[in-house]
C-alpha cells in the first residue's frame, strides 16, 4: 500500500469517532414586525441540554426576555407572534427560573441589547432538548417551537411570562442539515 493511501486510511480511522459524536443542531431566523430580519439563533444539543447562541440587530436597547414557545410559527409578525402560543411546557410547571414551582421548559435568561441595537449571547438550558433526550421537553416535536423575544426583561417569577411584555421578535426553530 502506498504511503499516501495509508495516510488517507489512517485519517479516516481518526475521523470516525468524530463523526459518531456529531451533534444535533437547529437554527432560527429571527424576524420582527413586518417580517424584518433581526438576526439568527443556533441550537446545539449537548449531553445535558441545549446550547443556544443568538446574534441580533435592530432591536430597542435594554434587557429583553427570551423564551422558547410551544408552536413553531412566526407568520403573524404583524399581530405580535401570538400564534407561537405559550412557553414550551409539557410538564405544566410555573413560569420563572427563580420560581420554586418552576421553571417551565421555555424559560431562558434575558438578553441585553446594546445602544446600537445589537445583541450577542450564548445561553444553556437543561430544561429542553432538540429531540427530547433525557426526558427533557422536545423542541423539534410535531408542531415545532419558536424562539421569542419580548419588549421587556423577564423577572423570572411573575405569572405567566415574568412581566416580559409584548413579543417583538420570533424565529421558527428548524433542524439543521
Amino acid at each position: 500500500m502506498s504511503p499516501l493511501k495509508s495516510a488517507i486510511l489512517a485519517g479516516a480511522v481518526l475521523l470516525a469517532p468524530l463523526a459518531a459524536q456529531a451533534q444535533e443542531r437547529a437554527t432560527a431566523a429571527i424576524v420582527g414586525a413586518g417580517g424584518k430580519a433581526l438576526g439568527t439563533a443556533t441550537f446545539v444539543e449537548a449531553p445535558t441540554g441545549v446550547l443556544i447562541r443568538v446574534d441580533l440587530q435592530g432591536l430597542p436597547a435594554g434587557d429583553k426576555a427570551m423564551h422558547i414557545h410551544a408552536v413553531g410559527t412566526c407568520e403573524d409578525h404583524d399581530h405580535g407572534f401570538v400564534a407561537s402560543k405559550a412557553h414550551l411546557n409539557p410538564q405544566n410547571r410555573k413560569h420563572g427560573l427563580m420560581n420554586p414551582d418552576g421553571p417551565d421548559a421555555g424559560d431562558l435568561p434575558n438578553v441585553r441589547v446594546h445602544a446600537d441595537g445589537k445583541a450577542m449571547a450564548e445561553v444553556f438550558t437543561t430544561l429542553a432538548s432538540l429531540s427530547g433526550k433525557g426526558g427533557r421537553a422536545a423542541i423539534l416535536d410535531t408542531d415545532g417551537a419558536a424562539l421569542v423575544f419580548h419588549a421587556n426583561p423577564d423577572d423570572h417569577m411573575t405569572q405567566p411570562i415574568g412581566g416580559a411584555g409584548a413579543r417583538i421578535g420570533c424565529g421558527v426553530i428548524k433542524a439543521a442539515p
